[in-house]
């Protein structure tokens, strides 16, 4: 992993009406990083993903991901990053294949690079005759899979996850990020939000978001550290209760 920062977050403040959903958040997401944003339902973790992948714009605050201002650029951040949504990844009346076909050219890939890159993806996922199957047949853990895979048929710089293991078992769940863990030996940097405490666990930084604040960020390894505790989970619990408070927490700058 490298110095450069390749998504950096100063004072992001998102409100609707008198609600605020992002709380002058201040972070940095380095080159090959495998960053998670964490927190329960509500905590602000798609509200935040939505600015940085350029669906949504902020109230007030810096920010630029892969170089690109989220205020001017939002549709060359969109073409430049690969994203997975838990709500919708891929059309269910298509087949894997035409699904595959559909977002490689929607990523701007040459029929010839579309044709290679199928076939390298039915390959690694070992579902070569799968290729036309409908989506919509396919068990959950299938789908999110073949949906990852797509997110990043185009060689993204950055890939934003949206809680992508939700409602799956944990043994898909553990299948799954042995697919990002290959996507970031190949260089390329995991935005990853869940409310899985034990995937925190797998990521190289976490940030913890409570009621749309940052109220930590460091490794899993120096925050289970810092506060004393076994798991992130425990650890979560403990900042989700306010027994610590966001400028008593370790590394939150």
């Amino acid at each position: 992993m490298t110095n450069d920062k390749i998504i950096i977050v100063k004072d992001m403040l998102k409100k609707f009406g008198d609600f605020v959903a992002n709380d002058h958040l201040n972070f940095d997401v380095h080159r090959g990083e495998i960053f998670g944003f964490l927190g329960a339902n509500g905590a602000g973790k798609t509200t935040a993903m939505k600015i940085l992948t350029g669906l949504s714009k902020p109230s007030s605050g810096e920010i630029t991901v892969a170089g690109y201002d989220v205020y001017k650029s939002g549709d060359t951040i969109k073409r430049n990053i690969g994203y997975m949504s838990q709500k919708f990844s891929l059309y269910e009346d298509l087949t894997i294949a035409e699904n595959i076909r559909l977002f490689g050219g929607i990523y701007g890939l040459s029929r010839k690079e579309i044709k290679k890159r199928s076939a390298k993806i039915l390959t690694q996922l070992g579902i070569e005759d799968m290729a036309n199957k409908l989506v919509g047949s396919l068990p959950l853990g299938w789908k999110q899979k073949i949906a990852f895979s797509v997110a990043i048929v185009h060689d993204p710089a950055i890939v934003f996850l949206d809680e992508p293991t939700s409602g799956v078992d944990p043994i898909t769940r553990r299948q799954f990020w042995d697919l990002i863990y290959d996507a970031a030996q190949r260089g390329i940097t995991i935005f990853v939000t869940t409310h899985y405490m034990d995937e925190a666990e797998y990521c190289d930084r976490v940030a913890i978001l409570v009621d749309g604040k940052m109220i930590a960020l460091d490794s899993p390894q120096q925050m289970k550290k810092a506060y004393k505790k076994q798991n992130m989970n425990d650890v979560f619990v403990e900042l989700a209760r306010g027994k610590r408070f966001f400028e008593k927490a370790p590394n939150n700058k």
